[in-house]
Order: C-alpha cells, then structure tokens, then sequence
C-alpha cells in the first residue's frame, strides 16, 4: 500500500519511509494458470470504488487480474453486491447487467449473446453518442446496483430505450480506436456483470438477513451451475479477433461461420466429425517460427480439407488469455497448412497457445509454440510402453504406471522442458493427450509421426537429432521401452542418461538403467542421488508447471467404437 501511495501521490505525502523488505514482498502466485474467475456477490466494486475516491490518480484498470474472463454474479438485492463494468467504462452504467437465463426456462441457455464485442456493437449509439457530445456524468456511486432508487431505475431503462431506438435506423458504427481503447482495459472478452433472478418476496426480509441468504443460494442455485457450466464446457468456441484494422462486424459471433471457398467441400464434409490436430513446434529464439497444422475429417482421415480458409491465431500474452489474429492460411490437397511468423511478428521467449479455426465450420486444432534459449535443457518421455501398463491407448483406457506422473513432476519442478515423443500417428492425437491429461501428467510437448509410418523409431531418431541441432536443446534424461535404447544410443546418450522401463536383460544390460522395481523406487532415487539436479542455464523462460489442459475433447476416451 506504501508503494501505492507514494507512486500516486508523488513527493507531496507525508508518508513513513517503506522498509525495503516489505516492498518487495512476494505477493505470491498460482502454479497453474487461472482462465475463469467468479466471483458470488463479492464487494470488490465497492473496494476498487473507495481506492478511487481516495486516490483519484490511481486508475481501476491497473489491477488487472491475472486471469482469462472476470465473471461476477450478484442479486439486484444484494447490499453488498456492486458492479464493476461502470468502473473499467464508465459509459457501461447505462447498460443493464447481463441477466443470467433461468434454467428451469432455458435449460442450454437463451440465445443471448454474452460477448462483449456484441454487447459494444449493439449500443454503438449509446458509446458513440456519448464520447461525442462529452456528457459530464454524476459523482453519485453508479457502480452499485442497489444504490440506485425505483425511479433511477426508470430512467435507465427509459435512456436505454431511446438510445435503442435511434440505433435502430443507424448503421454507425463504432470506430476501431475507441474500440480497442474499451477491450485493451477489459477483463477478458465479456461482460462481467450477471444479475441472478431475485423474487420480489425478498424485499419484504430485513437487511441483515438477506448477505446469509444469498449466500446460500449461490450454492443450491441452477441458474448459476448451468450458467458456469456452459462457460466452462464452450469456451473454445469463443473466436475474438484483436486488430486495429479488423471492422467491428467482425467481433459478433452471431453468426460466425462463413460459406465453403468450394462447393464440394459441403457434400463432402457431411456426416464426418473433424479430427484436426496441430504439431506443437519447437523453436530456437533467433531462428524461424514455422507452425504446421493438417485439417482432417472422419475415421481413420477419410476426408481432408481440400482449398479452404484457416484462421491462425496464437496467446502472445498466456496469462491475458487473448486470442491475437495472426493470418488467414488456404489448406492444400493433403489438408494442410503452413505459416512461417514474420520476423516482426516473432515471439521472444516462452511458451504461447496457438488455434487454427476452420472458418467454414469453427472447428479448431491446439496446439503449443514453445521458444527456447540456446542449450536448454529437456527430459525425453516416450509414450507408449513407459506410461501406459497396458498394450494400446486405441482399446479402452488403460492404466497408467505407478508413479509414472511423479516422475514427470519431478524432472519439471528441476526446471527442465518436458518432451513427450511417441511413433504413433498424428491421427491419435486427441485420443492420446486426452488420456495424458485425463491422469494429470504434466504439461510438455507431444510429438506424433506424420502419418502412417513404416518405421517409427527412425521417425523419433531423425526428429530428436533435429531438434538438438537445429534448437540446440541438450537431452539430460530419456525414458522409454527395450525398443527405445537404439534411438538414444545413436543420440550419443550415456547409459547413465537411459532409463527403461521392465525387466532387466544381459543383452542391454551396459547400455541403459533399468527400472525394475517401477516409477516409485526410482522417484525415490532420483530425490536422494545427483542424478537429477536443477537445470544448469539460468534461462529467461518461464516454463508452464500446469497439468495438460483439456483443450482436446475428453469424449475421444469415452467413445470406444470411435475408429
């Protein structure tokens, strides 16, 4: 608070001196990152209110939460509820807040479009009207819901009805600049506020009681499960262009799909489900960015995406949670894509989310971009064989190994960058990062064979060779199957670097470690040897210490007869 004041206030406070320890206190963060934030009637409006009463210099919109979306839910009866939107826009009092649809009415929701670049398009007229004419507005607190009396309530509703009524024959829209100017200080891509249905026998309790009952009704209401619920399960269908040149039309999800650059592409198309998937890419910091994806559709990729339209866009800043817009790729005849960053628009060090979007139909690949300084250091993981006890992750889902998880835990708290690497075909994709996420393994880089391959340890072999050639990573660790001991030889690993996993032969004795006793003991080992120590290159890089996120569709697993 110290350091507050006295950045706002400058050299006129008399302030006491700031201990120099207590300044740079470690306020403390997540291990993982946080994409949706909610908040039940919290009073952090009414907190971030006062902050700018008492300091007026201090703007509300410095404090951006480190997450994704901000959704705060309160009751219109709600004393201690308050609004934050007014606070981020003060333009935003003359708008409701965004009712949350009643379950028992609309189970899968109402239609109504919660995004905020919707929220701006449709009451252009209201932000356009009023920066124009510069109207001076109150001093009194707008930003609560329930200061406001019955006839203010009668004048919002009354301001928005004419606004809406003179937008109504008007095809003004709002200028880029002022819109960029609103999403820039946004927390996340829409609205925030949510009033909750509130019976109108509640205004009949006293005061005091209504914070306990309220409170309750957070956890035994539909509405607000339903609601979170569709935000959490749809939330990949979100797709909100940043750009200054982008036309605002252009943010309304109303109707985001646009017609096949093909005609056959429809007929084609019908009745198949997408199977995309996207090569996570691994990068030098002064070398070229190259991102691949491949657009399939049907079992066993029956049908590719032949001469159409993919919209690439990449989280430059992970923890804004923003999608950037970065190009508009055309498929070639095997389904592909590929899009070289240009070198003004390459990303420094660290580890960014990308999407490709079909425009035609919004289906999408994930994938990860990951920008490594020169020598950093990595443990190789090999799928199949060392994670899964049994045969295949095509049958039903097998177990995983004992420990298996730790282990990978472990290598990533060192510091080290996780590499998953397996000879199965990029087809499986989902399938398999569904079932790594699925037994909460670690967040890493997963790489497939480009399709069918006769011979997929030569694939590995070439692949990992490239990598440490052209990336200058250095492999510390390599775990894998009997099978896997030729292609980390030929890599120049020590034997000391191999581990495998199963029974022990005289065969391959001298030429890697066997795990024998499983993942446990050798976690144990691994804690109490100099085997493993934290990575050497004190790099820049943050790297991400979260499990795998569910981007992929957890259903793959469930679908047995899905080939």
């Amino acid at each position: 608070l110290f350091s507050i004041h006295s950045s706002v206030l400058k050299d006129g406070a008399d302030l006491p001196p700031v201990d120099s320890s207590l300044s740079e206190v470690n306020l403390g963060r997540f291990e993982f990152e946080v994409s949706d934030f909610f908040l039940f009637g919290s009073p952090l409006g009414l907190v971030l209110a006062m902050r700018n009463t008492v300091l007026p210099g201090l703007d509300v919109c410095q404090v951006r939460p480190a997450c994704s979306q901000v959704y705060s839910f309160f009751h219109s009866a709600d004393p201690s509820a308050c609004r934050l939107e007014p606070l981020l826009e003060k333009r935003f009092h003359l708008l409701p807040p965004f009712s949350v649809p009643r379950y028992q009415r609309y189970p899968l929701g109402d239609g109504r479009s919660h995004q905020l670049g919707d929220a701006l398009h449709n009451h252009s007229g209201l932000f356009l009207e009023n920066s124009s004419l510069n109207i001076p507005f109150s001093q009194e607190s707008p930003e609560s819901p329930n200061t406001s009396d019955q006839p203010q309530g009668k004048t919002r509703k009354l301001s928005l009805g004419s606004t809406n009524s003179e937008n109504s024959g008007s095809t003004e829209s709002l200028p880029s600049a002022c819109l960029t100017n609103i999403t820039a200080k946004w927390w996340g891509t829409k609205r925030i506020d949510y009033a909750l249905y509130c019976p109108d026998v509640l205004t009949a309790f006293p005061t005091v009681a209504l914070p306990h009952l309220f409170h309750a009704s957070y956890w035994e209401s539909t509405d607000v499960v339903a609601f979170i619920l569709r935000q959490v399960m749809r939330y990949e269908s979100v797709n909100f262009k940043e750009n200054d040149n982008l036309d605002p039309e252009a943010l309304s999800l109303s109707n985001p799909r646009e017609k096949w650059l093909r005609k056959r592409t429809h007929v084609k198309l019908r009745n198949v489900t997408a199977n995309h998937r996207a090569n996570d890419v691994i990068a030098a910091e002064d070398g070229p960015q190259v991102l691949v994806g491949r657009f399939m559709y049907g079992p066993l990729d029956m049908v590719a995406l032949t001469g159409e339209k993919v919209d690439i866009f990449i989280m430059t800043e992970p923890s804004s949670g923003r999608w950037v817009y970065f190009d508009t790729e055309i498929s070639n005849s095997s389904g592909r894509i590929s899009y070289n960053i240009p070198e003004q628009k390459r990303l420094r060090v660290g580890v960014y989310p990308i999407k490709m979007v079909v425009r035609g139909d919004q289906s999408s690949a994930a994938s990860y971009l990951t920008v490594l300084p020169r020598g950093m250091e990595c443990v190789v993981f090999s799928i199949d064989g060392s994670f899964a006890a049994s045969v295949s992750i095509m049958g039903s889902d097998p177990k995983v190994r004992a420990g298996a998880v730790d282990v990978v835990r472990h290598w990533q708290d060192l510091g080290y960058l996780i590499i998953y690497i397996t000879g199965r075909p990029d087809m499986q994709k989902q399938r398999v990062v569904s079932w790594l996420s699925q037994h909460n393994f670690p967040q890493g880089m997963i790489f497939f064979s480009d399709g069918l391959v006769h011979d997929p340890l030569r694939q590995k072999t070439i692949f990992l060779r490239n990598l440490m050639q052209e990336c200058h990573i250095k492999i510390c660790a390599a775990y894998g199957s009997m099978k896997d001991i030729s292609v980390y030889s030929v890599l120049a690993l020590s034997p000391s670097q191999i581990y495998i996993v199963g029974r022990s032969t005289k065969k391959y004795q001298a030429q890697c470690q066997f795990l024998t006793e499983g993942y446990a003991a050798h976690l144990a080992s691994l804690e109490f040897s100099l085997h493993s120590r934290p990575k050497k290159n004190n790099s820049r890089m943050i790297l991400r210490k979260g499990s795998f996120g569910l981007h992929s569709q957890p259903e793959f697993l469930r679908k047995r007869n899905h080939l």
